[in-house]
């Protein structure tokens, strides 16, 4: 039998050592999480993305009492950036998340699956990687795409 070893690199860092660019996209990520919509969780997430031209938008979580029926914060951003600027590649994007107490979280929160196989489609869309910004209040993690967080990916048969 042959063994398979995988390994992801995600560079662990402070608000300090962002870019002015990264720092940007995660306070937008940050303030989003304030235009959640999240009664039943009561986990309100923002994210942010930033298109290559340089244009940033927000996305924020969005639930519903029938609960597939609501959608991430990641998607959110993802989607609305489809439809407004279909053509134009998504380069990074930032998520940042308040607990049920409303404090943002110390640790950084990963994407669910669901968010990671869009945020796979959009990588082989627009055939370059999307770098993640994970926040934290303790750290941040810094990812150079989404095949780090899900190296053994679906994509298109």
């Amino acid at each position: 039998m042959e063994e398979l070893i995988l390994k992801s690199k995600i560079s662990v860092c402070q608000t300090a050592e962002l870019t002015d660019e990264e720092r940007k996209l995660v306070e937008m990520a940050i303030d989003s999480t304030s235009h959640s919509y999240a009664p039943y969780s009561r986990f309100h997430v923002g994210a942010a993305i930033l298109l290559s031209n340089g244009t940033m938008l927000p996305g924020c979580n969005q639930e519903n009492a029938a609960f597939p029926a609501g959608l991430c914060a990641e998607r959110s951003a993802i989607f609305a950036a489809g439809a407004q600027h279909p053509n134009t590649p998504v380069k990074m994007i930032a998520i940042a998340a308040r607990d049920t107490s409303g404090e943002l979280t110390q640790e950084p929160v990963s994407p669910c699956g669901t968010c990671r196989q869009v945020m796979i489609e959009t990588e082989t869309r627009y055939n370059q990687p999307l770098h993640i910004l994970l926040y934290g209040t303790k750290k941040i993690y810094r990812i150079e795409g989404i095949k780090t967080l899900m190296p053994l990916s679906f994509t298109e048969f």
